[in-house]
């Protein structure tokens, strides 16, 4: 279906829009700059570290990722946001206390030149932040128009051939699916009508479309999770893929849970509790923006276990998530897990996991490696939701009415195994049965 002499090539500069300039996006963009100058090593990232395998075990071609596949060069990034603060990245960065002093004192002078645009922000759907660098516009359909402007312009001041976007903001109060979002009418009307049902995320994104800029969402926000933005997507000929970076105590559950399922251990209970102190901390104190993590971070251990197909093993798992806001640990996110299971003749077994992470570390090389794919995936002709990517997501994104994938493993065999294809390369099925003929 695609071919490799079908994918443009990745000319000219890329601009990365990124809503939100906090601790995860600064801590990117100084990566990523400190990585292209060669003073540190972009640990994490599948596109600048990862390698496929190509062909029979026997020939033993292993190249990496980007020598396979024609990514855009991290040399060739442009970065730019929106925060609700007017802080520079560098002041942020400062502020967020990820990164080492020394560290953004290397890349402090490209840092201090990105200045966030004026946000699209209503504290109805973060209700623990504030700020003053906000736009204003008498609908949400004006909104619109004016991040549309602001991508028009940040392309044409830095020479960028094409862009994509990352949310990389906070959590946003609980909202399902409405009438509003059914199709790309409804939606149109609702932004003329102010519907209360569009939160600032999807303002963003549904610009970020109508410019033909494929979307990423960071966040568990219905964002870009909805029929309307699904089919502009598909009109405009634009990737988008989502939601919820996977990160810390996820990325263990997704790791893990795998695993006992492989073996069949049977669980009846798993506890997960989060202590973390920065601005994501804040705002997810908040009930509202709570229940939006709680449902991303609760989704993964049932589609995995798939209880309807075991029921002795996992028909009655208590699964309970707490996520304490603790000021003292800052970004330094401490995630602790108590699973309850049980193995021959049903005895019983514990395994503690306590994860001392951090949050933004974990998320900056992801950041990265979605910009990368995303315009790969445009630049190959793909559009949609790109259901490949779930490999990044706590929450991922598929067709409607089909369940997604949530073990890793499989989601970067899927991942890999749609590179390959896309370069026209044979697909891996792990069978092996030609080395015993």
């Amino acid at each position: 279906m695609h071919k490799p002499s079908t994918i443009r090539p990745a000319a000219g500069r890329l601009a990365v829009l990124l809503p939100g300039l906090g601790a995860v996006a600064t801590t990117a963009i100084a990566g990523v700059m400190l990585a292209r100058r060669g003073l540190a090593e972009p640990v994490g990232s599948l596109t600048q570290m990862g390698t496929i395998r190509l062909g029979s075990r026997k020939h033993a071609r292993q190249p990496k990722l980007n020598e396979l596949v024609p990514l855009a060069s991290m040399d060739d990034l442009v970065f730019g946001g929106w925060d609700i603060f007017t802080d520079d990245a560098l002041q942020s960065a400062r502020n967020a206390d990820v990164l080492h002093p020394n560290h953004l004192e290397l890349v402090a002078d490209e840092l201090c030149r990105i200045r966030p645009m004026a946000a699209v922000f209503d504290r109805a759907y973060v209700r623990r932040l504030d700020g003053e660098n906000v736009k204003r516009g008498s609908t949400k359909a004006d909104l619109v128009e004016q991040v549309q402007h602001d991508i028009r312009a940040f392309m044409k001041r830095n020479e960028c051939t094409r862009a994509v976007a990352i949310w990389c903001g906070s959590t946003e109060v609980y909202l399902e699916p409405t009438a509003v979002h059914a199709s790309i009418e409804a939606f149109e009307a609702g932004l003329e009508a102010n519907d209360p049902q569009i939160a600032s995320s999807q303002i963003y994104a549904w610009a970020c479309i109508k410019e033909g800029v494929p979307f990423a969402n960071g966040a568990p926000n219905l964002t870009v999770d909805f029929p309307a933005a699904w089919q502009l997507a598909r009109e405009r000929h634009v990737p988008v893929a989502g939601k919820d970076f996977k990160t810390g105590q996820t990325l263990m559950k997704t790791v893990i849970a795998p695993g006992l399922k492989a073996r069949m251990l049977g669980v009846r209970g798993w506890f997960s509790t989060n202590i973390l102190g920065n601005r994501d901390g804040a705002v997810l104190d908040d009930p509202g923006s709570f229940r939006t993590k709680e449902v991303s971070k609760l989704g993964s251990l049932e589609t995995i276990f798939q209880p309807h197909l075991h029921p002795v093993l996992y028909g009655d798992v208590f699964h309970k998530v707490r996520i304490e806001y603790y000021p003292p640990r800052g970004d330094a996110k401490e995630g602790w897990d108590n699973i309850d299971l049980f193995g021959w003749l049903g005895y019983p077994m514990q395994l503690k996991v306590d994860f001392l992470c951090r949050d933004s570390i974990l998320a900056a090389p992801i950041v990265l490696d979605l910009a990368l794919f995303l315009d790969f995936a445009q630049r190959a002709g793909l559009r949609g939701i790109q259901e490949w990517l779930s490999f990044y997501f706590k929450s991922p994104m598929a067709a409607r009415g089909l369940v997604p994938e949530h073990d890793l493993f499989i989601q970067l065999k899927k991942l890999k195994n749609t590179l390959r294809f896309l370069m026209g390369e044979e697909l891996i099925t792990h069978l092996g049965a030609e080395y015993y003929d």
